[in-house]
């Protein structure tokens, strides 16, 4: 990748981080509107993407679920910020697939100039990798995967046979007859990069993220593969456990350094430090 700043758009727009906000907290619309001070039908009109929220109305709602007031305000405007993602000590191919309404991501990770390389997600299947596959990689030493929902591990066994990788990787618990579990802390090591389980519960009970490094263990900039768990400015729908989900959240933006890139399941590029600055999840 060699755009040092990803400016394609968010995965959420101001409904639905509202939404997604209220589900966590446990908060019903007319609940919500009613502790902000706020016309229901306004805010109904803004989980409709149908917003005229002015600021005084976002910082209400902003305290009421518990969201950073700076980042929900730069959702609202259409302003958040998309930092810079470069420097990486290794190639980085995001591979953008259209899926129903939206566009799911994939990953590839090589070192630069190689034909081997290393596969996160496989997108909805095999036509979708294939049509944005980069002609430079010629192999896929590993798959690893984030979560088994259809538009992230499609086709999971026919990518592995296809492409003749060797070794796939799911999360502990996730059911896939191609793969084996790599659980917490786990590594999976090649000649140039290693990487690392991170269990990260919340949008799915078996959810993996995965921390992508050089072998060389030097203080290079790292990359963290985030799938449905964070996004640049939101975080995954709660599917399995709302409280599972903030401290796997937690977890993450605490144990990498504030430079990380994070690669999330859907969305732009995004850092470590941008989303605990600007994340209204992240307070």
């Amino acid at each position: 990748m060699n755009n040092p700043r990803e400016t394609i758009p968010l995965e959420d727009e101001l409904g639905d981080v509202l939404d997604k906000a209220m589900g966590l907290a446990g908060v019903s619309t007319e609940d919500a509107a009613a502790q902000a001070g706020i016309e229901l039908s306004r805010l109904q009109d803004a989980l409709d993407w149908r917003s005229d929220l002015n600021c005084d109305e976002i910082g209400r709602l902003a305290r009421v679920l518990s969201l950073n007031e700076v980042g929900l305000g730069a959702i609202a405007s259409g302003a958040y910020p998309q930092p810079e993602v470069g420097g990486l000590p290794f190639c980085l191919y995001p591979l953008r697939m259209p899926h129903g309404i939206g566009v799911v991501n994939a990953y590839i990770v090589a070192e630069c100039g190689s034909e081997r390389g290393l596969l996160f997600d496989t997108g909805p299947g095999l036509c979708a990798l294939r049509s944005v596959w980069p002609a430079n990689i010629k192999y896929i030493d590993a798959v690893f995967l984030t979560h088994v929902e259809a538009e992230h591990a499609g086709g999971l066994c026919e990518v592995v046979a296809s492409l003749q990788i060797p070794k796939a990787f799911t999360p502990p618990g996730a059911v896939s007859p191609c793969g084996q579990p790599l659980p917490d802390g786990a590594k999976w090591t090649g000649p140039y990069l290693t990487v690392t389980a991170f269990h990260t519960p919340g949008h799915a009970a078996a959810h993996n993220g995965y921390l992508v490094e050089t072998v060389c263990g030097c203080q290079c900039r790292k990359l963290f593969i985030s799938g449905d768990l964070l996004f640049a400015g939101s975080v995954g729908c709660a599917f399995y456990c709302r409280n599972r989900l903030r401290d796997s959240v937690r977890r993450v933006l605490g144990a990498l350094p504030a430079n990380a890139v994070l690669a999330p399941g859907h969305g732009p590029l995004t850092t470590v430090a941008n989303e605990q600055r600007y994340n209204p999840f992240v307070v």
